[in-house]
Parts: structure tokens; sequence; C-alpha cells
């Protein structure tokens, strides 16, 4: 797990610094096997130490390392609904988190398709209802979101995507930040949308 340590320290530090996350806020998970690997509870992705990351096993049990992120349901449950994903990526990024602040989101895809990279590379984002963070309901809840997306957005919280990759994850990431900032500039305008016709 040497390599998948060493990323998820790398990430972490390039998500803080790019101040995609922020504090002791966020969370990154990637799968090996029948082991997931996640950063500990109450750490700064800034400041990740690859032999503190914790080890659990596909059902949540601790197994290794420090304790776990209290959002660990949210990632245990990911894995399950989307077995081909290999890794997940939890943000409090600011414009994400204050779309998911909005009233009257389309629950069912709260990003209208602003851009083409928003379309390939987040796809649809379903709202799942809030649940204070830890709440083992709330990784429930985000599982049976992911069951048909890769990615979701959590009330009055933050955003979490799935990719084949801890890359991928983190590329998506980064888009559904994007399309957050680019839809509160747009304010109440009209726009244009990207056509998904085939």
């Amino acid at each position: 797990m040497t390599a998948e340590r060493t990323e998820i320290v790398r990430q972490g530090a390039s998500l803080f610094d790019r101040r995609l996350t922020a504090g002791r806020t966020g969370n990154i998970s990637v799968r090996v096997g029948p082991r997931i690997l996640i950063t500990p509870t109450g750490t700064s992705l800034g400041n990740l130490v690859s032999d503190e990351l914790a080890i659990l096993d596909l059902n949540g049990q601790h197994l290794a390392g420090s304790r776990p992120s209290k959002e660990w349901p949210i990632h245990v449950e990911t894995y399950r609904a989307r077995p081909d994903s290999g890794a997940v990526v939890h943000l409090h990024s600011s414009h994400a988190a204050a779309v998911s602040c909005l009233a009257g989101l389309n629950v069912a895809d709260c990003f209208p398709p602003l851009t083409a990279y928003h379309v390939m590379r987040v796809g649809r984002v379903p709202l799942v209802r809030y649940l204070p963070p830890g709440d083992p309901a709330l990784g429930d809840e985000v599982g049976r979101a992911m069951s048909s997306a890769h990615s979701v957005l959590l009330a009055n919280h933050g955003s979490v995507l799935a990719g084949r990759t801890l890359a991928d994850a983190v590329d998506a990431a980064e888009e559904l930040e994007e399309t957050a900032r680019i839809l509160l500039l747009l304010g109440d305008r009209p726009v244009s949308l990207v056509d998904q016709s085939p």
C-alpha cells in the first residue's frame, strides 16, 4: 500500500493548497483489494502522514492505523454501490458547499449541464438530504444515490465523488467545484446548456 499512501498524501496536500478544502475538513479513501485506506479523523488534508492513514475492511471494520474519518460510512457505502470505484473524495469546497445550501435544487441533478467537462467528468449530481456529518444514515443515503451516479452533493455540507482512480475522483471534484463557481457567477441570468442529445 506504499504507493497508495503516497498518493493520498500528495493529493490531500494539493487539494488543501488549492483551497478546495479548509482546516480539518474533507477526507479521501482508496480501495486496495479488500481494504480501504482512509484519512484519519480530525486531520487536515494538508498535513497527512502516510503511516497514520487508517485501514478498514469493506464492512467498515477498523483494522489498523489511526482512527478513521468519522465520515467513513460515506466511503464504505460508496464502494458497495460502485464496485468499479477505486477512490472516493469528500470535500467541503466553498462553491459546492454554497450551492448545497441553496433552496429549490433539483434533487435528481443539482447542476445544469453548463460545460462539456462537467458532463464528461462529473455527470448527474443527485442531492442527498441533510444529515449531520458522521451520521451512519448519511452513508446509507449516499450509497443509494451513488447506485446511479458517481457524484453527489450533500445538502448544507459538500460533495462526494467516486472515481476509478484517486486522480479521477480528484479531477471530478475539481470540475464539480468549477461548475458550482460558474453557476453562482451566472446567478439568475438565462443560460445556454450543453446539448446532451445523442
